[in-house]
């Protein structure tokens, strides 16, 4: 890979969010009097809205507190419910409740918004840099001697395909959010190390989990790579406001954002269909508060596809996904990720010498949908050059329209989905998951579906000639899906059906120490965790690709039902 270019904006002090976090006080004032205001429009009645608050936290300290809370919140939290009942008592209670309003406002604005120190980052970088490279040194050799060995740049394990080069020239043309789908907790790092070290481009806004600041090294790194905190318990309205109010006044002072707009981590391993309209909600916003203060300034939406060979809390996830689903039908297991021995186990297993890491960025398009070209120019579906401002004008003037944007958020939503779709690039272990699951499951069509997961895993096996027919079938419809601009495929599924399935096999049981899918001594494909398995099954579907894994190629259901006892 060619050396290492410079930054496109070459000094870390004019880094929009540099520029932010030296005026991080404020840009907190600024959020204060934005939600204050947007809360008071709205309600008229604050003493219903401070009590649902102080509730709200009041059982979020009791049932699930964090070692990441503030020492005071109990306390906190408890002055403040008895100075709101006080104040019912007071003639000037309305003022009293506005003040307390405030206060919290702030209390949660401080929470959110991180810092950004160029030396801080600096150093964060070279250390991940290098302990990247060792470790992957390391792993790729299997041997610790060589762990000062050969220094392989880490950039060369992320593939980036789809319109990255649009996205680049589009930078210096307005703020930029990308928006990527959201698989796993090391998705922030891993997604702002590559924008950074391969496409030269300066550190992103996103939004961490507060949860992920209990781990301490994980939280050591994301306060260095401009996270701002988000804390999912939280789901007052006060909080969701200074949620908002975080990306859309940062996109208006310019500040590049990474966000998920799924929300959270899928939990059952499928690309995101369904999105959250809070977050794009904001997008719409800014970019209409934009043009009513004078300024030219777009905002592009980019997305973006990651695609790992497997994911560090696969199982965690797909239990959460199959608790809430089944209920008393399942029973989760136990969670693999909370241990630095494990995260270490991931880390390690994602550098080895067999995986990588995709991007896939999809074509740009500005604040409502439309597609740009890369002089940032909004076009329309014929290819006309079209003016973001008609979108918010009435009697040609901008004004305010809430109704009209909440339309305008679910088209950019539409739009997303739509591209996370044609853009997902299919890698050889999701291949062989989705077969496998779905062979499997065929081999027992009368059994309910939580019925089938109980089944001994033993007694699921496909044939190692029936796996590989089938992987030729799926080959030559991927390939016509791709042609089509339906879906993406990795270098690798262009193999023969030999070699994607050994591919598809190492690297999906790289990690988990049950393995999703093996090919036995006799064999047979097997599988020692269905449930992970399942997990990354669905990461295909939603294509309509389930019919072509017919059961009639497989060893009958009867005659494999006769080997199980119910």
């Amino acid at each position: 890979m060619a050396k290492k270019k410079k930054n496109i904006i070459p000094n870390i002090e004019d880094w929009p969010v540099y520029k932010i976090s030296v005026d991080r006080e404020n840009f907190i004032s600024e959020m204060n009097e934005f939600v204050y205001n947007r809360l008071t429009n709205h309600f008229s009645d604050l003493e219903t809205v401070l009590n649902k608050a102080v509730y709200m936290e009041k059982q979020r300290v009791k049932k699930n507190p964090w070692k990441v809370d503030p020492a005071d919140d109990k306390s906190y939290w408890y002055q403040i419910g008895k100075e709101i009942k006080d104040a019912g008592l007071k003639e000037d209670r309305d003022a009293i409740h506005k003040i307390i309003l405030k206060r919290i406002i702030n209390r949660y604005n401080q929470e959110i918004v991180g810092t950004f120190n160029p030396k801080t980052y600096r150093f964060s970088k070279r250390f991940l840099t290098a302990f990247f490279r060792k470790l992957l040194n390391t792993a790729s050799g299997r041997n610790h001697r060589r762990f000062w060995g050969n220094q392989k740049q880490l950039f060369e394990k992320i593939k980036v395909n789809g319109h990255s080069e649009l996205l680049q020239k589009l930078f210096t043309k307005g703020t930029v959010v990308v928006v990527p789908t959201h698989f796993s907790n090391l998705d922030s790092i891993m997604i702002g190390y590559a924008l950074d070290e391969v496409l030269d481009l300066p550190a992103f806004a996103f939004g961490a989990g507060l949860n992920l600041f209990d781990v301490e090294l994980v939280g050591y790194f994301i306060n260095r790579l401009g996270a701002y905190r988000v804390d999912r318990r939280k789901k007052n309205p006060i909080y969701l406001q200074c949620l908002k109010a975080m990306t859309t006044l940062s996109l208006n002072r310019g500040l590049n954002n990474l966000f998920f707009p799924g929300g959270t981590r899928s939990r059952n391993g499928s690309v995101e269909d369904k999105l959250k309209l809070g977050l794009l909600g904001s997008v719409v916003e800014s970019q209409r508060m934009t043009l009513q203060q004078g300024k030219k300034e777009k905002i592009f939406v980019v997305p973006l596809v990651v695609g790992y060979h497997f994911v560090l809390e696969a199982k965690s996830l797909i239990d959460q996904q199959l608790q809430k689903e089944g209920r008393e039908k399942y029973i989760r297991t136990k969670d693999e990720y909370k241990s630095y021995r494990k995260l270490f186990k991931f880390v390690w297993s994602l550098f080895s010498k067999k995986s990588e890491i995709f991007l896939s960025f999809g074509e740009p398009m500005d604040a409502l949908g439309n597609k740009v070209n890369e002089d940032g120019e909004s076009r329309d579906e014929r290819g006309d050059i079209i003016d973001v401002a008609d979108y918010f004008k009435s009697d040609n003037e901008i004004v305010t329209n809430r109704q009209r944007e909440t339309v305008y958020t679910k088209l950019l939503a539409d739009q997303i989905i739509s591209s996370y779709s044609r853009n997902n690039t299919v890698l050889t272990s999701h291949l062989v998951a989705f077969i496998a699951f779905e062979a499997m499951r065929n081999q027992f069509p009368d059994l309910e579906f939580y019925t089938f997961l109980n089944l001994n895993v033993d007694e699921m096996m496909i044939p190692k000639e029936d796996f590989l027919a089938l992987i030729e079938k799926f080959q030559l419809k991927l390939k016509s899906m791709s042609d089509l601009d339906r879906i993406k495929m990795s270098d690798e599924l262009l193999g023969s059906a030999e070699d994607v399935m050994t591919d598809g096999l190492q690297n999906l049981g790289i990690y988990h120490s049950q393995k999703p899918l093996y090919l036995d001594k006799k064999g047979n494909i097997m599988t020692e965790d269905i449930k992970v398995l399942y997990f990354y099954h669905n990461r295909l579907i939603n294509y309509d690709l389930e019919g072509l894994v017919v059961s009639d190629t497989l060893e009958s259901a009867s005659s494999v039902s006769e080997k199980i006892e119910l």
